[in-house]
């Protein structure tokens, strides 16, 4: 009995987020076909110069936004940013740094600290209950 392994395919939004890159930026042969998982991590492996320049100056989609600003997706909409951004436009509200983004930033890094609080603190019930044990 042979077995015919298929190869596995996904649409171009789902490629285009695994890439990081906004898809209407992407190559119109890109959005109009399928990329299978090989393509995909030919892509990664040895990014095309197109792939290299929106990753360079974009436009970015929201999560590569949020990341490069330090703030959460939610962050950017309550900004009102709800358009992909160039790295251009990014430098430049951080150079401006308006009271919203100073905000997140800081609602960003106390989510951060307590993330760590609540690892830490399970990471001492876990050492705790291991040591009840032995």
């Amino acid at each position: 009995m042979t077995s015919h392994q298929t190869t596995q395919t996904m649409k171009p939004a789902t490629a285009a987020k695994k890439l990081g890159v906004y898809l209407e930026a992407t190559p119109a042969e890109f959005q109009e076909g399928v990329v299978s998982r090989g393509e995909l991590n030919a892509l990664q492996a040895d990014p095309p110069e197109w792939l290299q320049e929106l990753r360079r100056n974009g436009p970015h989609p929201r999560p590569v936004v949020a990341s490069k600003l330090g703030i959460s997706i939610a962050g950017l909409a309550r900004g009102g940013v709800t358009e992909p951004l160039t790295t251009e436009q990014i430098d430049a509200l951080k150079d401006e740094s308006p009271e919203w983004l100073q905000k997140e930033r800081a609602t960003q890094a106390e989510v951060r600290k307590e993330a760590v609080r609540i690892k830490e603190k399970n990471a001492a019930r876990s050492e705790e209950s291991g040591d009840a044990r032995s």
